[in-house]
């Protein structure tokens, strides 16, 4: 595989006074030995001519040979007379991606993840935390199961513990708000399950009419507050965050809460394009931080938005009309324990409102297949069924993109970020062309489908072996059922 360094990756890596971020030494190793080429464009060294340090400047561009250089890259059309040097340089980057001349760029620049995802390739473009840990999973010899999360009191946290450092280094006052919040009974999820060894923790707060901004908006009604979250740099890239969200989202469910909100600095930039990639929406600013607002509504609201972009603004509702497509997918137990650990648990305890322990797997997920079919849209509804032992219906999803390749290494790319598959079970099934399902989990089903019922109520004729679409109609028996 193929991967681009920004310029603000290639100094780091050449400034031999610079201090490595951990993240980026372990992913340049993981790339090397596992025999992932590390290329840089042209344009990057004349972005380094611009360095005022005149002996960082010429060392960086004599180092820089250590790697590949992409050769001939396509012009980019999207320069201008009037296009700045830094402009230009981002540009022509970002195309040599569009044009495939890679497989996956690596930049900390926010302003070329912003650019990427508005041409429709910022799946492809990563932060060094997300590369390394893509990479670690890619050459796992077993997939990595991802941590859970409970709920627990805030008094039962130190806030001394050094996890808190930079939260105090921010906000003067944390350690007296944190000390208040403790004896107000406030509640957090936490990853791992030993607080002594904490890593990422989500603080949360239900308040009524809640003034969320400096000019006075007020969110009317119930809104779950996510007043801190944070994910230590020793397990970023995990999903944890994500996890953090999903606990978010079920818990403003089974409360009926129509409104969640969080603020959070400007400058962290991994957090709010989670945020955002999860429907939240700028809402102005408080105290100096950004103020971001997911509506959350009980019942599914009136919008003409399309159908996966409805689903992502007002997540877990979602469009089902006759125009969007349903499709049954069986999944062999395995792969299902994989994709869907939460399933396993009780039912009760995926009510976080209740006694809950853990919270289960990421939103964002893949699935890989052989099937015939060769349909699937943005938005349309996956209905995923456990064949062998439980052979039933469990789980809803939303499909957010369709291909077919047999490609390993563009497989790869595109599952990267959904955490199931590592390389030798990607190239295992590339030796034919390969469906690549990606897609959002709506829920599971609180009482599984069986295959008997589908049967008699005539939803399939025969065994599910292989991906099959169903009616609209057979679909909302399915659904009405499954309530």
């Amino acid at each position: 595989m193929r991967f681009l360094l920004d310029t603000n990756i290639l100094i780091p890596l050449e400034d031999s006074k610079a201090v490595l971020k951990p993240s980026l030494s372990r992913f340049i190793q993981l790339a090397s030995s596992n025999g992932h080429a590390l290329l840089y464009h042209p344009a990057s060294e004349q972005d380094i001519q611009r360095d005022t340090d005149e002996n960082r400047r010429s060392q960086t561009l004599a180092r820089i040979k250590r790697y590949q250089r992409l050769e001939n890259p396509p012009d980019c059309p999207w320069n201008t007379s009037g296009t700045s040097a830094n402009d230009v340089a981002d540009n022509e980057i970002l195309y040599a991606l569009e044009r495939n001349a890679v497989h996956a760029l690596v930049t900390e620049d926010r302003l070329i993840h912003t650019k990427a995802k508005q041409r429709g390739i910022g799946n492809r473009v990563y932060y060094i935390q997300t590369a390394e840990e893509w990479l670690k999973r890619l050459h796992s010899e077993e997939p990595l199961a991802l941590p859970n999360i409970k709920k627990i009191n805030l008094y039962e946290l130190e806030v001394e513990h050094e996890f808190f450092d930079t939260l105090r280094a921010s906000y003067e006052r944390f350690n007296t708000w944190f000390n208040r919040a403790a004896q107000n009974g406030r509640k957090a999820w936490m990853y791992g399950e030993d607080p002594s060894k904490l890593e990422a923790l989500c603080i949360y707060a239900v308040q009524n009419d809640e003034r969320i901004t400096d000019k006075g908006a007020i969110l009317n009604g119930k809104a779950l507050k996510l007043c801190t979250l944070k994910v230590g740099e020793a397990v970023r890239g995990r999903k944890i965050g994500e996890l953090f969200l999903k606990a978010a989202f079920r818990y403003a469910t089974s409360n009926e809460i129509e409104n969640i909100f969080i603020t959070a600095k400007s400058e962290e930039y991994h957090l709010l394009d989670l945020l955002v990639d999860f429907g939240f929406v700028e809402s102005g600013s408080y105290r100096g931080d950004v103020v971001y607002v997911k509506p959350h509504p009980i019942l599914p609201p009136k919008d003409d938005l399309a159908t996966f972009e409805f689903h992502q603004r007002y997540f877990p509702h979602f469009r089902d009309d006759e125009e969007v497509q349903k499709f049954i997918v069986p999944i062999k137990p395995q792969y299902h324990t994989i994709l869907f650990p939460d399933y396993e648990a009780p039912q009760e305890q995926l009510q976080l409102g209740l006694n809950q322990s853990h919270v289960g797997n990421a939103i964002k997920l893949a699935y890989l297949c052989h099937a015939q079919v060769n349909s699937m849209k943005r938005g349309d509804i996956v209905l995923f069924y456990r064949s062998t032992d439980l052979k039933a219906l469990t789980s809803l999803g939303i499909v957010e993109s369709f291909s077919v390749s047999n490609d390993s290494d563009e497989v790869a790319s595109m599952v990267s970020r959904r955490t199931v598959y590592n390389l030798k079970e990607i190239k295992k099934m590339t030796v034919r062309k390969t469906k690549v399902i990606l897609f959002r989990l709506v829920r599971h089903f609180e009482k599984p489908i069986k295959f008997d019922w589908l049967i008699k109520n005539g939803i399939v004729n025969g065994y599910i072996r292989s991906i099959q679409k169903i009616a609209d109609d057979s679909y909302r028996e399915v659904v009405n059922y499954a309530r």
